[in-house]
């Protein structure tokens, strides 16, 4: 019998196995931690789902959900243990997971007109019952792979035109698919073994539709419990309708304009776009101003998300209403590298709250509010601490104040100002473009790949890099943006239907760079894939007053 040699991380020891022999059966063989129950793995640090075969040496390392990686096969396959539900259930129904949010992700029935019924409770219950009985079945998830030509059939025979139309735009020879008893379906990461093994979730109803919620990230035994993100589900259904309106809400129709050649009239509406949210936003901020409130103005929001440009671009817009946008800049007031507070692995924690001079920064507001002139202050990165320049500030009767920083939208920031005095502003990149009805573009990796491509550009940092200190920006973003989000007075949403066309030929180069033996290379190879569902739109197709041009350059702003 051919044997092979399997090195598994999780036990750092060699196994011998046989020829072929699946990854679930290895993780049967393993001496893995009791409780460790895993949903796919990194083979030679790239995944696949337990049902790889393994024919030459490898390395494995087995992932459970309370991975990022396993936590997100984990969250597509309880997706298709939805869509079989559904399926079982109403037939003539199609069902669509829009995005993610309030904790979970917001599912909708559509009939055959496309137009969205109305869930019931009894109906969300009936749902989930069917879900609990296909979990007690244990039913496998099967990885199938067939000319895409045949695949095309079998999604036509299944009613998924969404699925059709995006393999029809794409040149693959071969396309992989799922089945679960008598349900297809596709999706774009490894999927769990078994039903069996996605058992913890719940459906709530919300909106007109419902959420399907997964595993708690801190319990994760426990689905998730939902949280209230009214303004945030308003931004995003508004771009939904936008998308409605310009006939682009999936890859598939995205891909069939570029081939239409249609691309720059897309630009020019989703451009259009941007400029009416802001515009609105300054309206509101005037009207504040006109009944003397709202002299400050914080902007904050997650990594990549493009703050400074909508800042640019919003105090543009204030100025067309005759009012006068100054700026400062929050890395101002960091206090002396000596007092800026360390986090849990004893490094310094620039991201904390607290490593602002709070104090300095209150005084400061209260005095220019009152109508004094201040000195601001200057940070010196170099030296680690604060250096006194000249620079005064005053603000008139007709200035506002735009300050740009994370920590914008928390309350302890302005502890000592009348709440009066502040507008706040969420910026965030929130996608509503679709890879299809059952597969949603993670905002996280949207915003990633901005990430990816403005490093390279700016700062000289390898794809590799940037993707291994993404863990911690979001640990910050978890931490200091995301629960204070529902505090702004406008959101408004970043993302641009095109920009992913866009970005794949300036971010593809540099996730190819990404070396095989780094962990990093999971995440590389997985963008790489999602990025290949994507045509090229040309960039010199973009404006120079784009807030995409902050990620690109090219960009008539000065940053």
């Amino acid at each position: 019998m051919n044997t092979i040699k399997i090195f598994c991380v999780n036990t750092a020891a060699d196994m011998e196995v046989a020829g072929g022999t699946s990854l679930l059966e290895i993780a049967r063989m393993a001496n893995l931690e009791p409780g460790f129950t895993p949903v796919c793995a990194l083979v030679n640090n790239k995944a696949e789902s337990l049902g790889y075969p393994v024919f030459s040496p490898k390395q494995v390392e087995f992932l459970d959900a309370g991975s990022q990686l396993g936590r997100d096969v984990y969250i597509r396959s309880l997706c298709m243990l939805l869509y079989k539900a559904v399926s079982d259930l109403y037939p003539g129904l199609t069902l669509r997971i829009e995005l993610s949010i309030s904790r979970g992700y917001y599912c909708r029935l559509l009939n055959r007109d496309g137009r969205a019924v109305h869930v019931s409770e009894e109906e969300v219950e009936a749902i989930r019952s069917r879900m609990c009985e296909t979990v007690a079945l244990d039913l496998p998830f099967k990885r199938k792979e067939k000319p895409t030509s045949e695949v095309i059939d079998i999604f036509k025979g299944e009613n998924l035109g969404d699925k059709v139309q995006l393999l029809e735009t794409l040149n693959h020879l071969y396309t992989p698919y799922y089945t679960l008893g008598d349900t297809v379906d596709s999706y774009y990461m490894p999927l769990a073994p078994s039903s069996g093994s996605v058992g913890v979730f719940d459906l709530r109803p919300y909106k007109s539709g419902f959420l399907l919620l997964g595993p708690d990230g801190e319990n994760p035994q426990s689905p998730s419990l939902p949280i209230m993100q009214e303004k945030m589900y308003h931004a995003f259904t508004e771009h939904l309708k936008f998308n409605k309106v310009i006939k682009v809400s999936n890859v598939g129709e995205l891909n069939r304009a570029v081939e239409n050649c249609q691309t720059s009239d897309l630009i020019n509406v989703a451009e259009a776009m941007h400029d009416k949210l802001l515009g609105r936003i300054s309206d509101d901020i005037a009207a504040r101003r006109a009944q003397g409130d709202a002299g400050i103005v914080l902007i904050a929001g997650p990594s990549s998300s493009g703050k400074t440009t909508s800042c640019k671009r919003l105090a543009i817009q204030l100025m067309t209403n005759l009012i006068v946008p100054k700026m400062i800049s929050l890395d101002d007031y960091f206090v002396d590298r000596d007092k800026t507070p360390r986090d849990h692995t004893g490094d310094y924690d620039f991201e904390s709250l607290y490593a602002l001079d709070l104090e300095r920064f209150n005084s400061d507001l209260e005095r220019l509010l009152a109508g004094e002139e201040i000195n601001l202050p200057t940070y010196s990165f170099e030296l680690g601490r604060r250096i006194e320049t000249k620079r005064p500030l005053r603000l008139e009767a007709n200035d506002v104040l735009i300050i740009e920083g994370i920590h914008g939208l928390n309350p302890e920031l302005t502890g000592t100002i009348d709440p009066r005095h502040i507008y706040k502003i969420y910026v965030s990149a929130l996608t509503t473009l679709r890879i299809d009805d059952h597969n949603w573009i993670s905002t996280s990796d949207n915003r990633l790949l901005r990430r990816i491509v403005r490093d390279h550009k700016y700062r000289h940092i390898s794809a590799d890099e940037t993707i291994r200190r993404w863990p911690s920006v979001r640990r910050g973003e978890e931490k200091w943006i995301f629960p204070f989000a529902e505090n702004a007075d406008a959101t408004f949403n970043s993302s641009l239907i095109f920009e992913l066309g866009v970005m794949k030929d300036y971010a593809e180069p540099l996730l190819r760079n990404v070396p095989h033996g780094q962990k990093q290379y999971a995440v590389a190879s997985r963008l790489l894939k999602f990025l290949d569902l994507f045509k090229t739109i040309p960039a010199d197709q973009v404006p120079s007053t784009s807030l995409l041009r902050e990620f690109l350059g090219g960009s008539s702003f000065h940053y």
